[in-house]
């Protein structure tokens, strides 16, 4: 970005034409294939338990850092397929690739799985930014590749040790977790090289990062979660939903009881959502896709600066 005054866009007239283009493509894309945009609220009483999400607060409210569960509320009701193009927020969230407030597009189609949702997901980055056919690689296989670690198996002194091996290390690694150091190298060591020439779907994820994703069982069991990553960016992250209440409930509270061991901001399980979940959620797949990245990589711009109006330096 330039040093220019900080009243003007950080981006360019084009490259804001450049969204406004992909905008109406995505909603041509859906309205095409009878899938129903919604809105759901910005500000909400609840919000998401993940250790590694931060909320933002407006008063006794939270700015949501995703639709996703007003959205599954509404799948419970009998909406049908739906997606959304919103505003969200994220705490502590900011850098060349990040900014505080984003723009999401999610959307949800009951009776697929993350496969399904994969060839869909493939289907409109094509017809958004003219893209190759994606390619598909499992988590265990791109990981294997690049760390030369099994994420299925390893513990936390295995991949430190496979970490270390590739130039990455942390400081007090003993505080480090399995989990954490399953995201440090996959951020560092793989990411750089996914989707360097075509959009890239990584799938099948251990089972403790399942997130809200189902656990598939088996030996190993997976998480039926997928993300998408085209030049090097992330672009996506899908689940094949999970929508029994108990498990659901169960995974809210694990993750409350790492927030509390890391001295986090504690919040309460929403819920609305587990009441939705409750009454019957048909088995559904759900991906986020961020609408500032996908015009970052359209654009083949080096920030996200470069394509919103005002990022949070300028806001």
């Amino acid at each position: 970005m330039s040093s220019e005054p900080d009243w003007r866009p950080s981006a360019t007239f084009d490259a804001l034409r450049l969204r406004a283009k992909l905008l109406a493509r995505i909603r041509r894309f859906f309205d095409s294939r009878g899938v129903l945009e919604v809105e759901t609220p910005i500000l909400g009483h609840a919000t998401v338990t993940d250790p590694y999400i931060h909320s933002l607060r407006a008063g006794s409210l939270f700015l949501q850092t995703s639709p996703e569960y007003a959205m599954k509320r509404l799948l419970a009701a009998g909406s049908g397929p739906i997606f959304q193009i919103c505003k969200a927020f994220r705490a502590e969230e900011s850098g060349s690739r990040h900014n505080p407030e984003f723009t999401l597009l999610e959307w949800y189609r009951p009776g697929f799985d993350h496969h399904d949702l994969m060839d869909e997901v493939d289907l409109l980055i094509k017809e958004v930014v003219g893209s190759e056919d994606a390619e598909r690689v499992t988590y265990e296989a791109v990981f294997q590749h690049h760390v030369g670690a099994n994420p299925h198996w390893a513990d936390a002194e295995e991949l430190e040790r496979a970490g270390r091996a590739c130039g990455v290390s942390v400081q007090a690694s003993s505080d480090v977790s399995r989990q954490d150091w399953l995201n440090l190298l996959m951020a560092q060591v793989i990411e750089p090289h996914l989707g360097e020439s075509a959009p890239t779907f990584v799938y099948d994820y251990p089972a403790d990062l399942a997130a809200l994703a189902r656990i598939r069982p088996g030996d190993p069991p997976v998480a039926e979660r997928f993300e998408l990553y085209f030049r090097g960016t992330e672009l996506a992250n899908g689940y094949h939903e999970l929508t029994d209440a108990r498990e659901q409930r169960e995974r809210f509270t694990r993750d409350i009881e790492i927030r509390r061991e890391l001295g986090y901001d504690e919040v309460e399980p929403d819920p609305r959502l587990l009441s939705a979940l409750e009454e019957g959620m048909p088995a559904s797949a759900g991906v986020a896709l961020g609408v500032d990245r996908l015009v970052m990589v359209a654009a083949f711009a080096r920030t996200l600066g470069d394509v919103l109006s005002f990022p949070h330096d300028r806001a």
